[in-house]
């Protein structure tokens, strides 16, 4: 269970910084919520997921951590590499 939190926690690490790198006018280009705010949800599950790793604060709010990161890695991150790439190139 500790590689799992602890890969979870670097997930969200790297979902934060990825966020934190990219153009705020992609978001809004995507079709997505701001940049502030996924800057705030990513930020946010990973210290749910690190209080969890180094201090057991509970597996609930692991889970909701691990969820919102894996929203962004799954959903928000790929549309945010096509937009800025100028779409698909078939």
């Amino acid at each position: 269970m500790l590689v799992i939190s602890w890969a979870g926690t670097l997930a969200g690490l790297g979902a934060f910084f990825h966020a934190l790198l990219q153009r705020a006018d992609a978001f809004t280009a995507a079709d997505r919520k701001t940049k502030p705010i996924w800057l705030a949800i990513t930020g946010a599950g990973t210290v749910a997921m690190g209080l969890f790793t180094f201090g057991g604060a509970g597996t609930l709010f692991w889970l909701a951590g691990i969820v919102a990161v894996l929203v962004y890695l799954v959903d928000v991150r790929p549309k945010l590499i096509e937009v800025q790439r100028g779409g698909k190139n078939w």
